[in-house]
């Protein structure tokens, strides 16, 4: 086996050479790091009982937040703290974050939570939460229902699939129904975060899940990553980490998607929330990937957080919201807004809660 992996990467090295300018100029801006000049938000405090992670945050319109937190995952920074999930109540002036008690008969050990996405079912308004997991390195789902009495998951179903072989993000659309993204092409850990990173080609893509259908819906990208939908849901948003692009899609009947544009933000884009109100895309940001990748606590990666503004119109703003050198938070992933504040989550390190104004 480990000959065939060599092989493969010598292939694959002469295959990069040979595909010229694109692969370094791509490789350039991914691992380019530039400098920092601190743009902070008002009144930033870390939230507690998170400290080792805060990976994805979605909240409900109700201020209800949910974080995955614990990752552990190839290529970047990872703690001994087990997966956990946690929620906040916006709406408790205490901002107390709170471990979700999960159910007895599932197995806690290799629960490794990544990206998160809610579904609240028409039919009796109970909350659905989609995780994405990685026990023992595999790629899976699992959906809960949310018991809010007790605070507490309740397990419905595991969800594995072969196109579901290496998911970052999910966004939910139906009670057994959603959008993930593949963030790599190989499966194997020494070739997805050595041999493709410099490869540097867009291998990666958007899968659709349903329980009567799963198919590849779009492709063609780096490193597909962070995903969401429209308010109205007509649109889905897909991050671009290598190409510092999110990309908008349209959502067909068929749950198929049709691209339409995409917008250059300059950094390498996480998670995307999106505000139900205005529409805004939130994105948690990698200003510098490769203090990320070569994880130095001395010289640490900073954090960005970014707003598109008007996506759809032929001049989409994209606005710098908050940025920080690392020594406030290291390696943000996500940024989520509620009632003029806004969570800002990260993969391995602390999250803020700030004030918008």
């Amino acid at each position: 086996m480990m000959g065939k992996v060599v092989y493969i990467s010598v292939v694959v090295a002469l295959l990069s050479v040979l595909l010229g300018w694109k692969v370094f100029d791509l490789r350039k801006r991914t691992l380019a790091s530039r400098e920092l000049v601190q743009n902070h938000l008002p009144n930033c405090v870390p939230l507690k009982n998170l400290d080792n992670g805060s990976e994805d945050i979605t909240i409900l319109s109700d201020g209800r937040a949910f974080i995955s937190t614990g990752l552990k995952y190839p290529g970047v920074p990872a703690t001994e703290w087990p997966g956990k999930i946690f929620s906040i109540d916006l709406q408790d002036p205490r901002m107390k974050a709170v471990e979700l008690r999960m159910p007895r008969n599932f197995d806690l050990e290799s629960f490794n939570p990544h990206g998160i996405s809610v579904y609240i079912n028409p039919s009796d308004d109970t909350v659905h939460l989609f995780v994405v997991s990685h026990p023992e390195g595999k790629s899976q789902v699992e959906i809960f229902q949310f018991v809010e009495d007790d605070l507490s998951l309740v397990h419905l179903k595991t969800i594995k699939h072969e196109l579901l072989y290496s998911v970052n993000d999910i966004v939910a659309v139906g009670l057994e129904h959603f959008y993930a993204t593949n963030d790599h092409y190989f499966t194997n850990e020494f070739l997805k975060t050595t041999v493709e990173l410099f490869l540097a080609q867009p291998l990666t893509n958007v899968v659709y899940y349903s329980p009567e259908e799963v198919k590849v819906v779009s492709e063609g990208y780096y490193g597909a990553n962070g995903i969401n939908i429209s308010p109205d849901n007509r649109h889905v948003y897909v991050a671009d980490v290598f190409d510092h692009k999110v990309h908008v899609l349209k959502k067909n009947e068929d749950n198929s998607l049709a691209s339409l544009k995409s917008v250059d933000v300059g950094s390498l884009v996480d998670n995307i929330e999106v505000d139900p109100d205005t529409g805004d895309l939130w994105l948690g940001c990698h200003p510098n990937a490769w203090k990320l990748f070569m994880f130095n606590p001395e010289d640490p990666p900073g954090s960005e957080v970014i707003r598109i503004q008007n996506i759809h119109s032929d001049e989409p703003v994209v606005t710098q919201v908050y940025e920080d050198d690392g020594h406030v938070i290291m390696g943000s992933s996500v940024a989520a807004p509620y009632g003029g504040k806004l969570l800002i989550g990260s993969v391995f390190h602390k999250a803020l809660c700030c004030d918008l104004k």
